[in-house]
């Protein structure tokens, strides 16, 4: 009876003791996050004003200025590229979901997990010989396709991953109704499956938001603001390498703000993300 009570408070010790460094472990992980988000904030956040927004920089040893062309830039980059990645992803997805066996699948599947480990830096000079040197120059547009090719295999993965874990008996039932394959998936399959699939493509938009090599190679950065797509337009993630790695204390702040927009814009994408999930969370 004694040796069992021993070996009960032995139990019960060890179990408080992993539970403290699961605690410990999950505390290291998040404190550093906290360090850069507090650190950036307390940096970046005085310099933004309506005119940081919505002005163009200033000329080297001129005050002021903004990061208005960078903001559009940005916006009109990410939206070309998730309009090019959104639907071939979410097609290729429905596809390897669907065809779980074939050869084809599997090797498209291959080819997607080797893409996801590519460096950024590789996708950017590969988009420089497709693109640039046969345009004639950089482009918003060659940007645009190196962070699409980026967001593929998010959003592949994320929809395949998403469409495995519907049970069959929703394709059955539909089938079983006479609806054409093409109605099952637009009307039952991704209806059911928008949670993951709408987090997949909102996790490939953040991801891509503050990629930098790629668009060194492709967009190249522009001081103007510029809307032509077939030239070279001004991002975030270019604009901070650019003035951070400046000797100037005036493009030092304009760094700074920028960061602090760019880490605000993810933040919000996370958000908007739970918020469209949770509203389209189907409950099967």
């Amino acid at each position: 009876m004694k040796s069992i009570k021993i070996n009960y408070k032995y139990r019960i010790g060890k179990n408080i003791g992993f539970q403290a460094l699961i605690t410990v472990l999950a505390c290291g992980c998040v404190v550093p996050l906290i360090f850069i988000l507090v650190y950036i904030l307390k940096a970046g956040i005085t310099k933004i004003n309506w005119h940081f927004l919505t002005n163009l920089p200033k000329p080297v040893g001129e005050s002021g200025g903004g990061i208005a062309n960078a903001l559009v830039g940005s916006m009109i980059i990410i939206a070309i590229a998730s309009v090019i990645a959104i639907p071939f992803g979410i097609l290729c997805g429905i596809y390897l979901s669907e065809n779980k066996k074939s050869k084809l699948a599997y090797w498209s599947r291959l080819c997607i997990d080797i893409l996801q480990g590519v460096p950024s830096i590789v996708i950017g000079i590969v988009a420089y010989f497709w693109l640039v040197k046969p345009l004639g120059g950089f482009s918003a547009l060659s940007g645009s396709v190196a962070l699409a090719i980026m967001m593929l295999p998010i959003i592949v993965r994320s929809t395949e991953e998403t469409l495995l874990l519907l049970p069959d008996s929703l394709r059955e039932a539909a089938f079983a109704l006479g609806m054409p394959f093409h109605r099952v998936i637009l009307k039952v399959i991704i209806p059911c499956g928008i949670s993951g699939i709408l987090s997949g493509v909102m996790l490939s938009v953040a991801r891509i938001a503050g990629e930098t090599a790629p668009l060194l190679f492709t967009a190249f950065g522009n001081p103007y603001l510029s809307t032509n797509i077939l030239k070279p337009m001004q991002t975030l993630p270019l604009l901070i390498f650019n003035y951070a790695t400046s000797p100037y204390n005036d493009w030092h702040d304009l760094a700074w703000g920028a960061s602090c927009i760019l880490l605000i814009w993810v933040l919000l994408l996370n958000i908007f993300t739970k918020l469209i999930t949770r509203k389209w969370k189907v409950q099967l």
